[in-house]
């Protein structure tokens, strides 16, 4: 039996529900993870650097070379198992290495990638993280105490995730090495799977949190430029009922405030965008841990609805702000068109008025002139007439005067005629 045709995409889209499996992790192991961003929005960035500067790092240990277009690679990196993952507007590095160091958090974890060759990334570091995970400890009042010992105990967040099967905690707060820490300490049992998946939902977590405020970065900036165009906006709309000025140099104005707010909505639309679906990522990442209360710790979705929310929101109410001083202006513009119109169909009525009057005066010296015309060529015709009928004059004895005299009333009345007739032929 012959089968339908498949769609050319129909295998990969299936794939790409798999192209980003979650790792596979045993406790104790450490995560050095970092994610690296081009100063520029996504569609700058150079996709073949990233994979040139991925190759680099493969080569150094001998591993095999990703495919062509591929956005992720797996495979080992001595030691330690090396995960890239290519993104919209970044690429990640993660690095798994079994066991513990002697010190916790030690910065010698990090250089698995090596200084050098992070120094020639094409971008910038937007977030480096260091993770520890080992197993839970039987007294939890130890595991407190490395807590309060390894975080910052103001910004501290730890919480019970994923029906209790570990704990998660960190401050949020880069340490002098440069680097973010996240400690998990999982219950015996717990799959490699489900501590993979815990692993990286942390490393999502605090990327997109960092690619949702690059948002507040612009809104920053965004907001001293609106606070400079409000007032001009609002002056003028204030004054479109006055007539202190003309009306075409209010439009000219206005239509200059109107370019800029437009100009300014395409520069920011797209971080503005991606700044709410980064966070919307961020919170159902967060939803995912399904948290619970550790000794009367903070949650991360307590720290994030705390630290990270309010940021949120002064990007959309920027966002906003925006968006209605673009359509204030637009608006007014249609205002003051209006106004304009009106004003010119004012001066177009005024315009016919004085063509119709002109129009008058026109016609009744063109009466005036056809009446002097009539005249004229009476005159003339009588002069032409009378050469016609002097023979018969002089034979009938007539005066000369008497002959003309009687030709000038037919004459005349000839000549009006034929001066009508024309006329009422071209009206």
């Amino acid at each position: 039996m012959s089968t339908i045709p498949d769609h050319p995409l129909r295998y990969a889209l299936v794939n790409e529900l798999h192209a980003r499996p979650f790792p596979a992790l045993s406790a104790p192991c450490t995560a050095a993870y970092v994610a690296i961003k081009e100063p520029t929005d996504a569609h700058n960035r150079d996709r073949g650097a990233d994979r040139a500067h991925l190759i680099g790092l493969i080569d150094r240990h001998g591993g095999p070379h990703p495919q062509p277009g591929a956005t992720h690679y797996s495979g080992p990196i001595g030691r330690s198992e090396l995960k890239w993952e290519s993104h919209t507007e970044f690429v990640t590095y993660s690095a798994f290495t079994p066991g513990l160091p002697a010190r916790a958090f030690d910065p010698v974890e990090a250089e698995v990638f090596g200084g050098d060759w992070l120094a020639q990334a094409p971008g910038k570091c937007l977030t480096s993280l260091l993770i520890r995970v080992e197993m839970m400890p039987e007294d939890e009042a130890a595991m407190q105490a490395r807590l309060d010992e390894w975080f910052v105990p103001e910004s501290l967040t730890a919480a019970r995730v994923v029906d209790g099967a570990a704990v998660v905690a960190g401050d949020f707060r880069i340490d002098p090495a440069g680097h973010m820490r996240f400690a998990v300490f999982v219950q015996p049992g717990t799959s490699r799977g489900r501590i993979g998946r815990i692993v990286q939902r942390l490393c999502e977590i605090e990327t997109y949190r960092a690619m949702s405020m690059l948002g507040l970065m612009r809104a920053r900036s965004l907001t001293d430029r609106l606070n400079a165009l409000d007032p001009r906006l609002s002056a003028l709309v204030s004054t479109l009922d006055a007539g202190d000025r003309p009306t075409e140099v209010a439009l000219h104005e206005l239509l200059a405030i109107s370019a800029e707010l437009e100009s300014l909505a395409v520069q920011h639309s797209f971080r503005f965008g991606a700044t709410g679906a980064y966070e919307a990522i961020v919170t159902q990442r967060i939803a995912a841990l399904r948290e619970t209360r550790i000794g009367g710790r903070q949650l991360f979705g307590e720290f994030m609805m705390r630290r990270y929310d309010p940021a949120i929101r002064t990007v959309k109410s920027t966002e906003s702000r925006l968006r209605q001083m673009a359509e204030r202006a637009e608006r007014a513009a249609e205002l003051l068109r209006t106004r304009v119109d009106v004003e010119r169909s004012a001066q177009n009525q005024r315009l016919l008025e004085s063509m119709d009057r002109r129009a008058d005066l026109a016609l009744r010296l063109q009466h005036t002139v056809e009446g002097l015309s009539v005249v004229a060529i009476s005159y003339y015709a009588v002069s032409l007439a009378y050469y016609l009928i002097a023979p018969l004059a002089a034979g009938m004895g007539l005066d000369e005067k008497y002959a003309k005299a009687g030709l000038t009333p037919l004459v005349v009345l000839a000549v009006w005629l034929m001066v009508r007739r024309i006329r009422k032929a071209m009206h």
